[in-house]
């Protein structure tokens, strides 16, 4: 992590100390959540709709921060080491862009509608064989968490794998500013986000902002299937980098420049073969064919930077995934669980479906589907979709919750009468019906948007004693 005199630190992030004598004191890092406070660290206050972090400004001097950032505009200042700044989320954007250059790692961003988590976690899997590599931990993806990212980096990283989310416009092109990526990767467009820009083309263009930022000659690896990606590109507004250089991977052979040759599915992932991969099947520990996708995207990362064969193996082999997101668990009572719960849109919902289908050897497929949250006007009709999706032969049952939900229920019983299909507005009485009809011999999914916490659905089916 960034270590630095506080008088380096006010240099960094364009601030000033206000008391000389606080130059030499030793910054170990920094933290904004005032509750999570770190001994030796650097507190930076931000402000929001409905808190002010300068009101726990003087509590986290006292309890061992070793010194403060203050917004002018914030009145007063504590007693003790502070450093004055215009905005301090401004000045930690800066710190963490200057920390990022004086350590002269490459950069790789990442972003897209699904799967950039996991694309991000098989990049850093398959650079780490090579390289010192830091990643993005956990959801750390916007305005405030990327800098917190580069700021927790080791002095010796060699290369940064970050992940870049955003809700609307100009989020993703802050963050390229700031990171400055050698090679930036667009997993897809999808529907997350509609409510907030409306369209599916001007999502695209939100993603594309990844590439305002890169370095002159830089590398976009993206999507090839996805028509909105070059259109955009060719578009006389879009920023791009001196060189640009750019790479593709998809399912049409015809159009990328990377694609599967051959996948075969078992109950623990993938062995799967491509054009610029086709000598021995790569071991793939993860479930369903949009992850292979998600994988030919960081194979294209990993040859950039010169990653060998048995390296890509090795990576693969030890692949570790951030939680939920189709994590298959054996119940103690010996029910299959797909934990998806962490985020949802149709695209990724119809993949887990396919999961689901995919999987052989168990009693029946059971899909537990909760709401998909931000997808806009057309959001009834896009749970309809999934409903409809579902119950074209793919589960054995279905169990639905949430207001928007049920217009995936009402879909799937038109779609075939035959299907039993569960919707529920109380997830307590879900779970408890979905555990009265499971047998250890089934699989079950469950999947939705994370403001849904469907997670509590998984954790009451792991401590359930089947009987059926």
């Amino acid at each position: 992590m960034i270590t630095k005199k506080l008088g380096e630190v006010a240099v960094m992030c364009g601030g000033s100390l206000v008391h000389d004598h606080d130059y030499d004191i030793r910054m170990n890092g920094v933290f904004t959540d005032s509750r999570k406070l770190v001994s030796g660290r650097l507190f930076v206050p931000l402000v929001g709709e409905k808190f002010d972090g300068h009101a726990y400004a003087a509590a986290a001097l006292e309890g061992g921060a070793c010194g403060v950032l203050w917004q002018r505009d914030r009145g007063v200042p504590p007693e003790g080491p502070v450093i004055v700044v215009e905005d301090t989320l401004i000045a930690l954007q800066a710190l963490a862009k200057a920390y990022l250059a004086e350590v002269g790692c490459r950069v790789v961003g990442i972003t897209g509608s699904n799967g950039k988590t996991t694309t991000k976690d098989m990049v850093y899997a398959l650079l780490g064989t090579t390289f010192k590599v830091h990643k993005t931990g956990g959801n750390f993806n916007n305005h405030i968490g990327l800098p917190l990212t580069i700021l927790d980096m080791p002095a010796d990283t060699e290369i940064a794998v970050l992940e870049m989310g955003m809700s609307g416009r100009h989020e993703i092109e802050t963050l390229s500013a700031i990171a400055g990526p050698e090679v930036a990767v667009i997993t897809n467009i999808g529907e997350a986000h509609l409510l907030q820009l409306g369209s599916r083309h001007e999502i695209a263009r939100a993603k594309l902002e990844i590439i305002s930022g890169m370095q002159p000659g830089g590398l976009l690896i993206y999507h090839g299937d996805e028509p909105l990606i070059p259109l955009v590109l060719g578009e006389p507004d879009t920023v791009k980098p001196e060189g640009l250089k750019t790479f593709t991977f998809g399912m049409d052979q015809n159009v990328n420049d990377d694609y599967p040759t051959g996948m075969m599915f078992h109950s623990k992932g993938i062995i799967f073969t491509s054009h610029l991969h086709p000598d021995k099947g790569l071991e793939l520990p993860l479930l369903g064919q949009h992850n292979v996708i998600n994988c030919l995207a960081a194979l294209g990362v990993a040859s950039y930077f010169g990653i060998s064969e048995d390296k890509i193996t090795e990576g693969l082999s030890g692949l570790q995934l951030t939680g939920m997101r189709i994590e298959q668990i054996t119940a103690p009572s010996g029910l299959t669980l797909l934990n998806d719960a962490y985020n949802a849109s149709p695209l990724s919902m119809k993949a887990a479906i396919d999961v689901l289908d995919s999987l052989k050897g168990h009693r029946h497929k059971i899909a537990v589907l909760g709401d998909m949250l931000e997808l806009g006007p057309k959001e009834r009709e896009f749970h309809a979709e999934v409903g409809e999706y579902a119950a074209d032969g793919k589960v054995d049952m279905l169990y639905t919750y949430g207001a928007l939900s049920e217009e995936a229920a009402k879909a799937a019983r038109i779609k075939r009468p035959d299907l039993p299909v569960y919707h529920f507005s109380d997830k307590k009485e879900l779970a408890s019906h979905l555990a009265g009809q499971v047998n250890p011999k089934d699989i079950v999914l469950i999947k939705a948007s994370r403001g849904m916490k469907m997670e509590e659905i998984v954790d009451a089916l792991v401590k359930e004693d089947l009987h059926n």
